[in-house]
């Protein structure tokens, strides 16, 4: 649901003159600055794009273990593909990773999900990118194709709870997946250095910010 969002931003952005979306299947339009790369993610990355460079990697992998059938198989994708992508990505010369995670991620948590969450970003941090942008949103409004009831109720319950999350509980507003890419283009374009973890505040600003250039 980000990376939908995120793509159009990224081809629009002056400071990218190519862009490389990773696909399973081959996306439903073209575009000049693009380069669709189709590819089977449970093959090896490194195998299948030998060669490819690239400055900045954006990483929006991910999924439920509703939709994965097993934590094993959640943990495949939101730790070991996330994790292989960005070796990739810095195999390829990419100086700066951002990629989406989620509020309340730790590697010691007692919840199997966030757990896994805290995991991976360890894990990024340790592969020592000149700059590494970590999302962590809480629930993400949108649209996808496989949207079911029970997920449509929860976005609009969120809605109506949003305003009465104030202070610290901020950072568990729901929030447009439009938003984080926006973020995510607008952490990019800030060349800071370093490990920078962005919440709900944080999020929201910098996806104005990107809005505003």
């Amino acid at each position: 649901m980000v990376g939908g969002q995120l793509l159009p931003l990224l081809l629009q952005a002056p400071q990218y003159t190519r862009v490389h979306a990773l696909s399973r299947r081959p996306l439903p339009f073209d575009h000049p600055r693009m380069a669709n790369r189709v590819v089977r993610f449970e093959a090896s990355l490194q195998a299948q794009l030998k060669g490819l460079q690239c400055q900045d990697a954006f990483c929006c992998l991910g999924t439920t273990i509703r939709d994965a059938g097993s934590q094993a198989a959640f943990r495949a994708v939101d730790h070991d593909l996330v994790l292989e992508f960005s070796q990739l990505a810095l195999s390829s010369g990419a100086e700066r990773l951002v990629v989406v995670s989620a509020v309340g991620a730790n590697p010691a948590s007692k919840n199997f999900y966030l757990r896994v969450k805290g995991e991976m970003e360890k894990a990024l941090e340790a592969l020592r990118f000149r700059a590494l942008d970590i999302m962590q949103p809480s629930l993400l409004l949108g649209s996808r194709r496989d949207l079911r009831p029970l997920e449509l109720g929860a976005q609009v319950a969120m809605w109506l709870v949003n305003p009465l999350l104030l202070g610290s509980w901020s950072r568990y507003r729901a929030i447009p997946a439009a938003s984080v890419a926006g973020a995510m283009c607008g952490a990019a374009a800030s060349g800071r250095r370093g490990v920078y973890r962005y919440g709900y505040d944080a999020i929201v600003s910098l996806a104005g910010s990107n809005s505003r250039r």
